[in-house]
């Protein structure tokens, strides 16, 4: 059992000392003051310049790609917005056209209720 849990413990030193790191130039903005010599600094702040110019150029895309969707799902929403006002009109238009129908239906009982008593008024 004791030997187990040593084995357990010492195993991830092992792992760790035998493999090997390898360092990383990570792209950020680094801090060029602590340069010495004049070279380093410009190149430190050379550096930061390119990474600065890739960073925007990025970002100008991605906003750039989310404007033009944007745009795009504006002029979806208009032609659907323009398609819906013309559904309204239309319907608005066939209401009026019912209604007017209705009231002529409505008159016209009428107005054969009135001639057959003057027919009968006559006689």
């Amino acid at each position: 059992m004791i030997a187990r849990s040593v084995l357990v413990l010492v195993a991830p030193i092992v792992f760790c000392v035998t493999t090997t790191v390898h360092a990383q130039d990570v792209p950020g903005i680094e801090i060029c003051t602590v340069e010495k010599t004049m070279e380093r600094r410009t190149s430190c702040l050379q550096s930061n310049v390119d990474f600065l110019q890739k960073t925007i150029s990025k970002l100008t895309t991605d906003h750039q790609q989310k404007l033009d969707a944007a745009n795009r799902q504006i002029a979806s929403l208009q032609s659907a917005a323009a398609s819906l006002q013309k559904l309204v009109a239309d319907l608005q238009a066939a209401q009026l056209k019912l209604t007017e129908d209705i009231k002529k239906k409505a008159d016209a009982p009428a107005a054969k209720d009135a001639t057959p008593a003057a027919k009968d008024g006559t006689k």
